[in-house]
């Protein structure tokens, strides 16, 4: 790209989202993705020009589907229904990046208690409209310029150009005419008749800077760990403060270099570069080590040692520090200096060190360029993006070490995940309709699932092509154990290379960065419509996770997983029948679960900042990517069924007591029945030692006060003198598990609160995790219930979980008053654990009047939440089953109890 050396650069503002003219054409070189010069300063751009030629996109609630490690994960889109066609390149001069979107089915129609619910909780309205769980995604897909015809190949196979394989218009047979695609790059211009001859599309090209700004911008409002420090080998997630995010310094390093201010939502400046990039590492790598491929040359590096090439400071001063100036013995004075006073031949020097050598020279140059442009206009922040870094920690290293000397730690250096996709997600995006300004962080929801897109036959994700005569990507997986090098086909079979699904190599049961991968394992996945939890009292200095994650604490509860591992995949398959099927899945989930666990013990931080209930949800997602539904369901539904038999007479024996005895024995019901936990091994151990009564009667036989943490008093007060009178308006039960835990534990206090005039909403998991309840079962559980209490009965009715009267009550209510409702919701999790900043807009909308929150169990009250602070009344109950728990906590013991109260002022 030349140089545009307009001395009064135009610089015009746009809101995103908005239709625009057409932006500032520059006239391309073979400068690939970085497109610079080093004579470049400063070259304008206006906003980002919307195309009305294609079908339009819609990008609200959109999020990465992948885990913190990988470099250009999925992002779904949950809320796109138009049969659309998108597909957008950035055509560099080293590598040609593809952004492409896929369908996925919606979901069923919501059922009569979600409706019922909804209207109670006013959630219908002209501003929001009812979206399925995942409408489609983002992919990122990677070849070598060179290698055109692959990519090529790659589209055709996928008819991306024609919206997919699965469009309607593919499926019925409709071929659309004067099929446009956008595309950014040089290469936009010099292969646009291939593409026409090839394919039969034209590319509307996209500005390059427009695009790298536009998708810079949308990945740091969007992305919660989207960019990260590397400093020493230890990367760090920072979360961007989005009302602090301009201006910050973009550097995208392809093949040149571009550096890029960036004032806000299209408004930008091109202020420097250097032909140092990329594109140099590469061919002078290629000259002196003949490697093959770009990724062939990093992987080199990282097994070199660049001293035995480049003259350092300790080579010049008798192997000491020249500490006067801050420059240690091992800093490089000199990149290449040796090889001057050495008589050798290039054929003597290792190519892993000239790798090295080459690849920290180009580096520090740019490392350097940036902070002195950083400084030229008072920026602390430079977000480097690029297909040059590649998340190649030795590059990452090399940049910010040169950043912060030079600074002197006054500015940081930030990279970014889709690093090198920042053109082709601009371009992308250009689309009209794109729905960016709806976007919000809480959209996202983090997942770490192997992601198998193949599992006996049936194809998830977007489509793979013809799989019949191919081994299945899990069969693959369960024959090499957990060695995984591509086994997914990369469009047409003839199709190699840096191309289609890439996946990550694993050896040892380790899953590793490999540099010739494009994709770490696991992924991120998206559930939408999520919401910020509105009683939260602080979400940005809200932490869920009670205990980090540190190496030790990561050992102990290693150690506990695997323990649980085989007694978690027999309940997996039987719970699908055991199935042929169901075994050879649940061998696969084993396999890959204990690959995760290997991997963040080699690396804790390997996935983002992970606390305990980020491992539990890894555990569940896991199992759901395998397709194990709900592993406990048997067991759930038998403990059900033993519970509901003794609700009677238990409830009976709570209505002949005082207010006073009674809700101290409702407390202790809770605190016993939270027992029942087939995530705890001692708890399991105690299932052997009788019945669900009768382990839950020895239970509550042993809830003697003190408890571990005891505000029991001055929750009675709270309910029996301070709210006497006037009770809490709505109460949100967080319920834990299955069996006795709910149905003789929280239904009971339930109750008690509901006689009291509060209306109740029971708050459960989404989807399945260990014996946890759903909000799916929940309905079922209190149906039954309710023929044996009226109060429930009448509650349930109130709260659209009952819409038929039923016959059978055996309790008379004639004489009890009109019931305020008790009304069920999904907490938007699957996990064991909740976190607040994300949480379905169900529960939101019920958090808006609710003035007492209750959290039951170890997982929301004890893993997390512990420590959280909530804007009304909130009580925490839960059963401490875990010694090493107990001891870090409390300093106490195994099935110790908690009962914290912290009221409002």
């Amino acid at each position: 790209m030349a140089a545009n050396n307009s001395s009064d650069p135009i610089q015009h503002q746009e809101e995103l989202g908005e239709g625009g003219g057409a932006g500032v054409k520059h006239e391309a070189e073979e400068e690939g993705e970085g497109a610079s010069s080093s004579a470049a300063q400063a070259t304008a751009t206006t906003m980002l020009p919307r195309s009305s030629s294609r079908p339009q996109l819609d990008l609200s609630g959109a999020a990465i589907h992948g885990t913190l490690e990988d470099r250009n994960p999925t992002i779904l889109l949950p809320n796109q229904s138009d049969d659309i066609s998108h597909l957008a390149l950035d055509i560099g001069g080293s590598l040609i990046k593809l952004v492409y979107f896929s369908r996925h089915a919606e979901h069923s129609a919501e059922d009569k208690r979600k409706i019922s619910t909804k209207r109670r909780l006013e959630m219908f309205n002209g501003g929001r409209r009812s979206y399925p769980i995942l409408g489609g995604r983002l992919h990122f897909v990677k070849f070598e310029t060179v290698k055109l015809n692959e990519c090529l190949d790659f589209i055709s196979s996928k008819q991306l150009h024609r919206g997919g394989v699965d469009s309607p218009s593919w499926c019925s047979g409709a071929q659309p005419d004067d099929i446009v695609i956008k595309a950014t790059g040089g290469g936009a211009y010099k292969y646009a008749d291939l593409f026409k001859e090839r394919l039969g599309v034209s590319l509307e090209k996209e500005d390059e800077m427009d695009c790298l700004v536009a998708g810079a911008n949308f990945l740091l409002k969007a992305i919660r760990h989207e960019a990260f420090t590397h400093m020493d080998g230890q990367k760090e997630y920072v979360q961007i403060d989005q009302n602090d995010l301009f201006p910050f310094l973009l550097v995208n390093v392809g093949s040149g270099v571009s550096i890029i201010k960036v004032d806000g939502h299209g408004k930008f400046q091109r202020v420097s570069g250097t032909n140092v990039g990329g594109g140099t590492y590469w061919g002078l790598g290629r000259l002196m080590t003949k490697c093959k491929s770009f990724d062939e040359l990093l992987e080199l590096s990282q097994r070199g040692d660049n001293s035995t090439i480049d003259m350092l400071v300790g080579d010049i001063y008798g192997g000491l520090d020249y500490s006067k100036i801050g420059l240690s013995a091992s800093t490089i004075a000199s990149s290449f200096g040796k090889t001057i006073s050495e008589n050798k031949e290039l054929s003597d020097y290792r190519p892993e060190d000239i790798s090295l050598s080459l690849l920290r020279m180009i580096s520090y140059n740019i490392g350097q360029i940036s902070y002195l442009n950083a400084l030229r206009y008072g920026l602390k922040r430079i977000f480097f993006g690029g297909f040059f870094i590649r998340g190649h920690a030795y590059t990452m290293d090399t940049i910010s070490f040169a950043v912060n000397f030079w600074s002197k730690g006054e500015t940081q250096a930030m990279f970014l995940r889709h690093e090198g996709f920042l053109g082709a997600l601009g371009a992308f995006m250009s689309y009209e309709k794109h729905g960016l300004d709806d976007l919000r962080i809480h959209h996202l929801v983090e997942r770490f699932p192997m992601g198998a897109p193949c599992v006996g036959g049936k194809i998830h994700g977007p489509p793979l092509g013809d799989l019949n005569e191919k081994i299945s990507w899990m069969e693959k997986f369960v024959q090499k154990g957990t060695q995984i090098t591509a086994p997914v086909p990369m469009g047409a079979p003839a199709t190699t290379g840096m191309g289609g699904f890439e996946r990550p190599t694993s050896k040892g049961d380790i899953l590793r960065s490999d540099a010739s991968a494009a994709l770490n394992v696991g992924v991120l996945h998206l559930v939408p419509t999520l919401d910020v939890f509105p009683l939260l009292e602080d979400p940005k200095m809200y932490e869920p996770n009670t205990i980090d994650l540190n190496q030790d604490e990561f050992k102990y509860w290693f150690m506990v997983l695997s323990d649980h591992l085989p007694d978690l995949v027999d309940k997996a398959v039987a719970s699908e029948g055991g199935t042929d099927d169901a075994k050879r899945r649940g061998d696969a989930f084993a396999h890959a679960f204990s690959a995760h666990l290997a991997r963040l013990m080699e690396e804790p931080a390997a996935y983002g900042k992970f606390g305990l209930a980020n491992l539990l949800e890894l555990r569940e997602e896991c199992l759901r990517e395998f397709q194990f539904v709900d592993a406990y369901i048997s067991i759930k539904q038998r403990e059900n069924e033993a519970s509901l038999a003794v609700l009677p007479d238990l409830l009976m024996e709570l209505d002949s007591m005082n207010e006073e005895a009674r809700l101290l024995v409702l407390i202790e019901g809770v605190l016993a029945a939270n027992i029942f936990d087939w995530g705890s091994r001692a708890c399991v151990d105690l299932y052997h030692k009788g019945t669900i009564i009768e382990i839950y009667r020895m239970s509550r036989k042993k809830m003697q006060r003190p408890w571990r943490i005891d505000d029991f008093d001055v929750f009675k007060k709270r309910m029996l003198t301070d709210k006497k009178d006037q009770p809490y308006k709505r109460a949100l039960l967080f319920v834990d598990n299955s069996g006795a835990d709910v149905v003789l534990g929280m239904l009971p206090l339930a109750r008690q609160l509901l006689r009291q005039g509060t209306e109740v909403v029971l708050v459960a998991n989404s989807l399945p995790a260990l014996n946890d309840v759903t909000a799916n079962e929940l309905p079922g559980i209190i149906a039954e219930a309710s023929k044996h209490c009226g109060i429930l009965r009448k509650a349930a009715e109130a709260g659209g979980l009952i819409v038929d009267a039923m016959a059978g009550i055996q309790d008379d209510i004639k004489d009890e008053p009109m019931s305020v409702p008790l009304m069920v919701v999904e907490n938007g999790c699957g996990s064991p654990c909740i976190d607040f900043r994300q949480v379905s807009s169900e529960l939101a909308a019920a958090a808006k009047d609710a003035d007492l929150l209750i959290l039951e169990g170890m997982g929301r009250a004890l893993h997390t939440n512990l420590n959280a602070c909530f804007k009304c009344d909130t009580l925490k109950l839960a059963m401490v089953k875990n010694q090493r728990l107990a001891e870090k906590l409390f300093n106490g013991n195994i099935y110790d109890c908690i009962c914290k109260f912290e009221p409002v002022s």
